[in-house]
């Protein structure tokens, strides 16, 4: 018994050690840091002076926080419905017997396997331009005229049509695998009650996916709050209102930028402890809202 109890901690020691020191480490200390005025992540304890909710205070005040907050918050709402809609669509249309499934299924899947930075960059400069993009010479086939994409004013949705080109893919796999679930004895007697597709869909589908819509719902939350590479592609210069996102506000806070020069790793904590909070409300607001359906054999 002793020799098994000592072979359990051997196998255990690494990964507790690793999940204390990786994982719950430094979570404990974001969580006390934003409490305190520290200009820099890696200052000594010793240096830290106690500010209590200050940094959270000057977080909320700042017009540059609530515009991130704003931008963060059209991505999730506006993105989300168009990115769960059309992945959502093309895994109904792919488990419902179409010929090659697997390539179409590869194609629409294939932009993540692409680095961001590599797709953003082929946005930017293959369908944005205004000299040389593909929507411009389209538009100056058509005799239109010529759209400044990335201009103040359009730059906000040129850059989340191309994050959600981007996004639909991964989504799509988890509403393949979640469909591919549901048995089909299911269908077939629903066909023989004489149900058409759409009724299926409404009274069949939706309702067995609805832990699949809390899965991708929780993960595009996830994604929205880590918006970072996109933002810096489309403004790479300088921070830009109509581009920042709140993780960029926080690196801005935290290393400083050309507009930023007073370095502050506390309320750069106090913006991830928040962050981190709006993903578990988002969580635990879609797990009360959405109850998970049981098949009943």
């Amino acid at each position: 018994m002793k020799k098994n109890k000592t072979m359990i901690v051997c196998f255990l020691a690494p990964a507790v050690f690793t999940f204390v020191a990786v994982f719950l480490y430094p979570v404990l200390r974001t969580l006390i840091m934003s409490f305190f005025q520290v200009e820099s992540v890696t200052a000594s304890t010793s240096e830290w002076t106690f500010y209590g909710f200050n940094n959270y205070i000057t977080m909320f005040n700042s017009s540059s926080w609530q515009t991130s907050m704003l931008n963060m918050l059209k991505i999730w709402l506006v993105g989300g419905a168009v990115v769960l809609a059309l992945s959502l669509l093309f895994a109904v249309i792919l488990t419902s017997g179409i010929r090659f499934k697997n390539f179409f299924r590869a194609a629409i899947y294939l932009p993540n396997v692409i680095s961001a930075v590599a797709l953003a960059t082929m946005w930017i400069y293959y369908i944005f331009s205004k000299k040389y993009g593909l929507l411009n010479t389209v538009l100056d086939g058509l005799g239109l005229d010529k759209v400044n994409w990335l201009g103040s004013n359009m730059k906000f949705w040129s850059m989340l049509i191309a994050f959600m080109f981007g996004a639909v893919g991964y989504y799509m796999l988890i509403f393949l695998s979640g469909i591919e679930r549901i048995p089909k004895d299911i269908y077939e007697a629903a066909t023989i009650d004489g149900a058409g597709k759409l009724q299926q869909f409404t009274h069949i589908t939706m309702p067995l996916l609805k832990s699949v819509f809390k899965t991708n719902i929780t993960f595009w939350s996830v994604n929205t709050i880590t918006f970072f590479v996109w933002s810096k592609m489309f403004s790479p210069v300088d921070t830009e209102a109509t581009t920042i996102a709140p993780v960029v506000y926080l690196y801005d806070i935290v290393f400083g930028t050309k507009g930023v020069v007073h370095r502050d790793a506390g309320q750069g904590a106090a913006v991830g402890v928040t962050l981190c909070l709006c993903v578990v409300i988002i969580y635990f607001v879609f797990n009360k809202l959405i109850k998970d359906e049981d098949i009943e054999y």
